[in-house]
């Protein structure tokens, strides 16, 4: 499996692209990020995002895009734009027929540290352990996205599972009130 993983955001947008399966070693495809000058115009910086996602699209052929969840933070102006990126890399996905995942912040630490409490430096030592690199992905918004990517390889089998589980029962349920 191949998955893009993109932290969201319009100054830095991480991204990274991991290859692998669950209970297997994890091989680092690409990581970089994708930067936007902050006195350029929304209209303008979003396009960026969305040419340099497009870019990776090109270039690595993702099966998959996790795109971590945006939350609620103090500060509403970079929420909406770490939203509004987050869509962006949603829409380019979708374009594709690329199907797309979004993790928590949480959910991503606890499945690559054992921790949803877990710093950005303990996210950025497990990533460089698990894709055995020399040195920690810079800046923290690449190690994040190649975390996205990671979690998404480790959860989406048993995700499958469940979205399997949950069709079956609902389907079960139907029948049962149409006999």
């Amino acid at each position: 499996m191949r998955v893009l993983g993109v932290d969201p955001g319009l100054t830095r947008c991480g991204v990274g692209v991991v290859e692998g399966v669950a209970g297997r070693p994890l091989t680092l495809v690409g990581v970089g990020v994708v930067r936007t000058p902050a006195d350029a115009e929304l209209s303008d910086r979003l396009l960026a995002v969305e040419q340099g996602i497009e870019e990776w699209l090109d270039e690595h052929r993702p099966e998959f895009v996790a795109v971590e969840r945006v939350f609620s933070q103090h500060n509403v102006r970079t929420v909406m734009g770490t939203a509004q990126a987050s869509a962006v890399a949603m829409l380019c996905a979708a374009r594709r027929g690329i199907p797309v995942a979004l993790h928590t912040p949480s959910e991503v630490k606890a499945a690559v540290t054992g921790s949803g409490r877990a710093d950005k430096a303990q996210v950025g030592a497990m990533v460089t352990r698990l894709l055995r690199l020399a040195a920690p992905p810079k800046p923290a918004d690449a190690a994040d996205a190649l975390a996205l990517a990671i979690c998404h390889i480790w959860r989406a089998p048993a995700q499958n599972r469940l979205q399997q589980a949950l069709a079956l029962h609902t389907a079960h349920a139907t029948k049962g009130r149409t006999a």
